[in-house]
């Protein structure tokens, strides 16, 4: 199996951090925002702990657990962290870390386990922009989850009540500025990943209050849109992309006039009609005169709580005028007419372990697209049919050809370049989880839950080891000029 040449004309991009920070458990730079002439950077920390610790129902066949996994999670320190980077004097400081509270029973535990949004929005009557941080915290301990806001980039405040009033609201993922004012979406309930009791987006227009309301029907009056995934702004319209693992994803638009609940009009249905196989928007970024969006199924690329897939995701774009085109995915028909990828590319840009489109970023003219790679787990994979297959192919010939997140670039979305194909040459980094593009340059963050210790093959057995590759890393191209 031979891996794909990255071309040399995109850019040069380097490494500036790396070891998440030198703290190995800053395992996902889950969020980034441009504020301030710095660089900011939420953590989420120990992932595949956490995920040890409240599997799906039906979990993935690994053996060993990538990492060690102590009996008591809370004896790790589960504390989120902000990192801010001045492109100036090229030095991270850490802004801030969670504290400890006292949570549910007394007990205590970390406020907030990972900061998984940022935007930065100026509201009505207001001199300067904030930035704000929408938090995920513990479902068996937290007190629901929490945003976090700052005024000089220095100082971080809770700011909103904890769940916004309901403690079993234990996440929120997306977060945008629009009008003066943002909005985001419950992501997260106790003891339900990714998915929400009553998926509506919500709005805050008053920044010093904090009070939050819906301005949408929960699921925009469909049950099976389970959660609200990604919001971006686009041609003057507030845009949404559910989760939606019977029928596929939809996305749904507004311009937010008016009084709430504001008219929102369907612009993509059934998952542009390739059904749950794009269960879910995970991304969605504005580039040129069009919005694209990326797909992603829950769990790596097979929610085995609701039966979906595997199968890899897909990219589309969406016009001013409501039509959508297939960029990269499987040609098939539709209501809409015959759709065919105009890259040419298939699901996943032709690679199958690709689960997600996690990142897109518009930078110097060019659209980037980060994505998610399972490959790496194929070390530790025990399942009947993987095995099988592996006997045959070698863990180590796939890993080493596919291994960590893939990174794509195009001016056209028709013609693409392949950036990285192996997460910067670290397959430990297996999504390219947040990317954003600032005047200093584009900003990469990856996701690397392999730390601080990974399980080792050594002869017969397995042993656990510090991997001094294991935890987030953080790269920037300095090239290029973001438009105006």
């Amino acid at each position: 199996m031979q891996p794909l040449e990255p071309d040399p004309t995109v850019g040069r991009f380097e490494r500036i951090a790396s070891h998440g920070f030198g703290c190995g458990h800053n395992t996902y730079a889950h969020s980034m925002a441009w504020f301030q002439d710095h660089l900011y950077v939420g953590t989420t920390v120990h992932t595949l702990c956490l995920v040890r610790a409240a599997p799906p129902k039906t979990p993935a066949a690994l053996d060993p657990w990538p990492v060690p996994v102590p009996g008591d999670l809370f004896s790790l320190d589960l504390r989120a962290q902000i990192w801010r980077y001045s492109p100036d004097s090229a030095r991270w400081q850490r802004a801030y870390i969670s504290p400890i509270i006292s949570g549910r029973g007394g007990k205590e535990v970390a406020r907030d386990l990972g900061y998984r949004g940022m935007a930065v929005c100026r509201g009505d009557g207001e001199a300067r922009p904030s930035l704000f941080v929408s938090a995920g915290s513990s479902a068996s301990r937290g007190i629901g989850a929490h945003f976090l806001r700052s005024a000089n980039g220095v100082d971080f405040e809770p700011w909103s009540v904890p769940g916004l009033g309901d403690p079993d609201v234990v996440s929120f993922r997306a977060l945008a500025a629009f009008r003066g004012r943002l909005f985001t979406s419950p992501a997260g309930m106790a003891r339900a990943w990714n998915v929400s009791s009553r998926p509506a987006v919500l709005e805050c227009r008053d920044l010093d209050s904090g009070a939050w309301q819906e301005v949408s029907k929960p699921g925009f009056g469909d049950v099976e849109n389970r959660s609200i995934f990604e919001l971006e702004v686009f041609n003057g319209q507030l845009y949404a992309g559910t989760t939606n693992p019977k029928r596929g994803y939809e996305v749904w638009r507004t311009d937010a006039e008016g009084k709430p609940p504001y008219r929102w009009r369907r612009v993509v249905e059934r998952g542009a009609y390739r059904g749950p196989l794009n269960e879910g928007v995970t991304s969605m970024c504005v580039h040129g005169d069009a919005l694209y969006v990326g797909s992603g199924i829950q769990h790596g690329g097979y929610d085995r709580n609701f039966g979906v897939g595997p199968a890899a995701a897909e990219v589309i774009r969406i016009h001013p005028d409501d039509s959508w085109d297939l960029v990269v995915g499987s040609p098939r028909k539709t209501r809409k007419g015959f759709k065919a990828p105009s890259s040419g590319l298939g699901p996943g840009f032709n690679n199958f372990f690709i689960g997600y489109i996690w990142s897109m970023a518009s930078y110097a003219g060019r659209l980037y697209v980060g994505t998610f790679d399972s490959s790496i787990f194929l070390r530790f994979a025990t399942g009947e049919r993987v095995t099988k297959w592996l006997r045959r192919v070698g863990a180590e010939t796939v890993v080493g050809a596919e291994g960590g997140f893939d990174l794509w670039s195009s001016t056209d979305g028709v013609t693409w370049n392949l950036v990285t194909r192996t997460g910067f040459g670290n397959p430990y980094n297996y999504g390219a989880r947040t990317m954003t593009a600032s005047p200093a340059g584009l900003f990469v963050g990856t996701a690397n839950p392999f730390g601080p210790e990974v399980a080792v093959r050594r002869g017969n057995g397995w042993q656990y080891e510090l991997n001094t590759e294991g935890g987030l890393e953080v790269w920037m191209q300095r090239n290029g000029r973001v438009p105006s």
